[in-house]
């Protein structure tokens, strides 16, 4: 076979596959075998192997390619992708159609229609096609950046390496009366194609995979949605395939002059990509919406994946435009859901959380309980008028519910299984993380903290609490803390340690094993240090150095905690403005009562042995990139020898241990005449002094 043989083989025998995966994933129509079609693949990997100046970058095989990536670079979208609101009755969807409605004029309302479509429980994606391949496919992160995955995305047989011909497409869009669309592919030769869709696995391959897990002893996966998105962020796209995913395709980003949604459907669907156009269905009033609506919350089983509701949107592209966006949500199209998974559980107590722009929003903890296959520990109540509407008190046992990603509601409470001993629940009037006054403005329910300042401080405060030199739980970072605290799953420190994989689950940020190992490591992390304990309660004035004296003086928590104002001005290095600051700590009851919590939720104080070694009385500063260890670590085992690793440099510094790109402090160092020793000076130093 000469070159030009192979090449011309090559391309006819793409253009084949690519056709059976066409009739395959979109028209489902099976036109070959299974073997006969990896028959086809493999003499196509035989010939691009022989021959690989000719691979293409939309060739079959290349969907699983190439080494494991290191991390996911950033995407930005050209347009936000957007999510829906919901609603779960028909008085919610009468109420949207009704706000819509207020936008429009009287020509526009007469002509409202909808489209309606299963929704997808899966991962949301977006897909780039240049001169018909695909360049880009990725997540939709915060709806204005995602992260880059078109090599796992590849994997998926239903997304299509390249787009069908145009002039196929240009054809078959003229044969389904799309003439205005078909004349814009045309001029356009397609161009830039961006589409978006969701990445789902079905009910058969989520059953096959958890089976797989349960062989090997392993944990099997809460649901099909956080199997497929974290398969998609996997970094080896080798392991993407073997989980066999498949997608759907909803949305068509660019203009090729559609006037509906409708319309985009079709077009993805001669293009290439696999719809759920047949489960889907043109409605011409709310009452057809409905009851499509009731067919498939009776139904859903029929389908081969997981939906958890239908998207209802306003099928006229204009009316859809000129509707808007209100926060991230499109006016108009909207999630409505089936009813809410529900289970029944007791409400332990009820936490006030001040959120970032200082509401109070009342949160239920409650007994862990499972809903749709994972575990929860929260519930959000909203405001003090929704715990007077349900009638609610702590102890009562309640109806809890989630539908799709959001944090638990109570539905209802069973005041049948009341013992007596339930207590009623009292909105806090004054601010319950900074003590400040709070307000409620006339007609509105929420009340709020007057302090600005109040969020800030509760969000340093955790920060400092779970840093390195202090419980040290690593993937708990600001971006995670400030988001466990806007939707009030964490109210202070002790509350971390009350997690559950299943409240974190459903937040952005977390997928298939995301939320596991954050859990795990805050487990981990239970047992810590006195020196690291007193550090991390973070009293004003407190540093690891102070933190480290108090520990030597009292050499356990409890007669640190329980000291007079005297006898913690009689510690070394502890002054008279010191002491006070930790004194004032612990008078005050809410500091106690977070002490309480935290050996509740299971921390523990490891034995303290008093540290005393030739280091004693030694300064020490740590500056550069040390090899063997982190400045932390380097710190830690000066202390431990009796020394003390403060962080600037003056003429009372013994030594200054510098490891690479020291900066300044080496200079001055060496101007006050401070010995200055390297890393393995240092090694030595703290081994000849053990």
């Amino acid at each position: 076979m000469t070159k030009q043989e192979a090449k011309d083989r090559i391309a006819k025998l793409a253009k084949l596959i690519n056709h059976y995966r066409y009739a395959y994933h979109v028209l489902d129509r099976q036109e070959i075998s299974d073997e006969a079609l990896d028959s086809l693949k493999k003499e196509l990997f035989d010939l691009e192997t022989r021959y690989p100046e000719f691979i293409t970058p939309d060739s079959p095989t290349q969907r699983v390619a190439g080494k494991p990536l290191g991390k996911f670079i950033k995407y930005e979208h050209k347009a936000p992708m957007l999510s829906f609101n919901d609603a779960f009755t028909t008085q919610d969807m009468n109420d949207w159609l009704e706000r819509a409605q207020k936008l429009l004029s009287e020509n526009e309302i007469s002509r409202l229609d909808f489209f309606c479509e299963p929704k997808l429980d899966g991962l949301a994606i977006e897909l780039v096609y240049s001169e018909g391949v695909l360049e880009v496919g990725a997540t939709r992160g915060d709806g204005r950046v995602g992260e880059n995955v078109t090599q796992n995305l590849k994997t998926i047989e239903a997304i299509p390496l390249s787009l069908r011909a145009a002039d196929e497409i240009i054809k078959d869009l003229r044969r389904s009366g799309l003439k205005a669309m078909a004349d814009a592919a045309d001029e356009n030769d397609l161009g830039e194609v961006i589409v978006r869709g969701e990445v789902i696995i079905n009910k058969r391959e989520f059953d096959r995979i958890n089976k797989r897990q349960a062989e090997a002893g392993l944990p099997q996966f809460a649901n099909p949605r956080n199997l497929a998105a974290g398969s998609i962020r996997q970094l080896d796209p080798k392991i993407t395939a073997k989980r066999h995913l498949d997608s759907n395709c909803y949305s068509l980003a660019s203009d090729y002059g559609q006037k509906t949604h409708s319309e985009e459907h079709e077009f993805l669907e001669v293009a290439g990509f696999k719809t759920n156009n047949k489960f889907s269905k043109y409605c011409k009033t709310l009452k057809d919406v409905f009851e499509f609506h009731e067919y498939w919350y009776k139904n859903r089983e029929k389908l081969p994946y997981e939906i958890d509701g239908i998207v209802v949107t306003i099928n006229d592209n204009a009316i859809f435009k000129k509707l808007g966006v209100v926060g991230k949500a499109p006016r108009g199209a909207i999630a409505y859901k089936f009813p809410l998974k529900q289970t029944t559980t007791i409400v332990e107590d009820i936490l006030v959380q001040v959120g970032r722009t200082g509401a109070l929003t009342p949160v239920a903890v409650l007994a862990p309980a499972e809903v749709g296959g994972v575990m929860i520990s929260r519930a959000t109540l909203h405001n003090e008028d929704e715990i007077r509407r349900l009638g609610l008190k702590i102890g009562d046992t309640v109806v809890v519910g989630r539908a799709g990603d959001v944090i638990p509601d109570i539905l209802k409470v069973l005041p049948e299984l009341r013992t007596g001993k339930e207590r009623e629940f009292k909105m806090p009037r004054t601010c319950p993380i900074c003590g400040g006054k709070v307000v409620k403005k006339e007609g509105e329910v929420v009340w709020r903290c007057a302090n600005l300042d109040c969020f800030a401080v509760q969000e340093r405060s955790l920060g400092h609490f779970v840093s390195r030199a202090a419980f040290n739980i690593d993937g708990l970072g600001p971006k995670i803390i400030n988001h466990l605290l806007d939707v009030g799953l964490i109210r202070d420190a002790a509350d971390v340690f009350a997690l559950k994989e299943g409240d974190l689950i459903p937040l952005e940020r977390f997928a298939e094993k995301s939320a596991k190992n954050l859990i795990e490591a805050i487990q981990e992390r239970k047992r810590i240090t006195l020196p690291r304990f007193i550090y991390a309660l973070g009293i004003r004035n407190v540093g690891e150095e102070t933190a480290r004296a108090l520990s030597n003086n009292f050499e356990n928590f409890k007669k640190i905690a329980s000291r007079s104002l005297e006898e913690l001005q009689g510690v070394a290095d502890v002054g008279p403005v010191v002491a006070e600051s930790i004194y004032d700590w612990f008078s005050k009851p809410k500091n106690i009562k977070l002490i309480e919590k935290l050996f509740a939720a299971g921390v523990v104080i490891e034995p303290y042995q008093k540290t005393v070694g030739l280091l004693d009385g030694k300064n020490f500063v740590v500056t550069g990139t040390l090899e063997s260890m982190s400045r932390q670590e380097a710190k830690d085992k000066i202390r431990a020898r009796g020394g003390k690793a403060v962080e600037s440099v003056s003429k009372n510094t013994d030594y200054l241990v510098a490891g690479a790109s020291p900066g300044s402090k080496l200079a001055k160092a060496q101007k006050l005449g401070v010995k200055v020793v390297g890393e393995d000076d240092f090694l030595k130093l703290i081994k000849h002094l053990v």
